[in-house]
């Protein structure tokens, strides 16, 4: 991903992983010649301590006061039922975020049911999804991309395409989100994915059916691409624009994502993301709107399906980790359904 569209994109972990998969499902399985140096990425934030130090000061002030952050595994208790889980993932295939903790695969080995944000993340599932759904990612009625971005940056979007082996001659019929959430996979993680590297939610998907533990879906594929089609057209522009300044530095992005997750300060995340659009130009309030779309909506809406699992306890229940923190995030509307939700790890 890149700038913007590389941290609003961790909420959105199918979009992310939808996206990648796309380029394929539809495109021939051509591992990108890439020198393996290339795909090692540096953290922005230390680049950022010595040209902005205050500013990187007040982002990870600001997120030591986010409710829930912290971990990514917590225990869910109620009187009378097994304990279940929760646990944050980040959609990436690199083996530090894939190498799960023991506590983390006990957990789900020990479930009943393992629930992710979606059950089958087969590419031809995706592409069964996009093929019912064309108009969530497809402008119709005369609109138009090139017609909302300039030339120079409509090329390099039909560039974006070319490298993503996707038909670059009908980008000006993608909506701005799917550009957006296309460029948020480098080329170093699609020829991952083309080799067949998991991203975490598919590895404890792999754990949980090798021990026979079913899997189900807290969403359909069709609930997100809605989600992120719902978001307003001028803040799909705002991102990809963003995105579109710093496409040179999606390999640091990546790195720099990772890092916050593994340091656990998930919170920073959507925060850096309001410093990176303020640097380019674009006030972070511009955001709200996608905020409210692939955060706050989607996780009322997975509480509410993770309700009558949890009453019955032991649920593995793992998403975006985005989803957890805050005030409107699963660890607290679980706990204001009346569930005990306690950090692990």
């Amino acid at each position: 991903m890149h700038s913007i569209g590389h941290l609003f994109a961790e909420p959105a972990r199918a979009c992310i992983r939808l996206l990648a998969f796309i380029s394929i499902a539809l495109a021939p399985a051509i591992a990108l010649a890439k020198d393996e140096k290339s795909c090692g990425g540096k953290d922005i934030l230390h680049e950022l301590r010595e040209t902005d130090p205050s500013a990187v000061s007040a982002v990870l002030a600001e997120a030591s006061g986010i409710a829930n952050d912290g971990a990514v595994l917590w225990r869910i208790s109620r009187a009378g039922v097994t304990n279940s889980y929760l646990f944050g993932t980040v959609h990436m295939t690199d083996e530090r975020a894939t190498k799960l903790s023991v506590r983390v695969i006990e957990a789900i080995v020990g479930s009943r049911v393992v629930a992710l944000e979606v059950a089958d993340v087969a590419p031809t599932a995706m592409a069964e999804a996009i093929t019912r759904t064309p108009d969530l990612m497809m402008f119709e009625g005369g609109r138009r991309l090139d017609l909302l971005i300039s030339p120079e940056a409509f090329e390099e979007v039909k560039r974006q395409l070319d490298a993503a082996r996707l038909p670059a001659a009908f980008a000006q019929n993608f909506k701005p989100w799917v550009i957006s959430m296309l460029m948020a996979v480098t080329d170093c993680e699609r020829e991952r994915l083309n080799d067949g590297k998991p991203v975490v939610d598919m590895r404890i998907a792999e754990i949980a059916r090798s021990k026979d533990v079913p899997v189900v879906g807290l969403e359909t594929v069709e609930d997100q691409l809605a989600a992120a089609a719902s978001v307003p057209m001028e803040e799909q522009v705002a991102i990809l624009k963003s995105s579109l300044k710093l496409v040179d530095r999606a390999e640091d992005l990546r790195e720099t994502i990772l890092s916050l997750y593994l340091s656990r300060r998930i919170g920073a995340a959507l925060l850096l993301q309001r410093l990176l659009a303020e640097k380019n130009g674009i006030a972070g309030a511009t955001f709200n709107g996608f905020k409210t779309a692939m955060i706050d909506n989607r996780n009322r809406a997975m509480r509410t399906r993770a309700l009558p699992l949890l009453s019955e306890g032991g649920v593995f229940i793992g998403v975006g980790a985005l989803h957890l923190i805050g005030e409107n995030g699963l660890v607290a509307l679980l706990r204001n359904a009346g569930y005990r939700v306690e950090p692990v790890e």
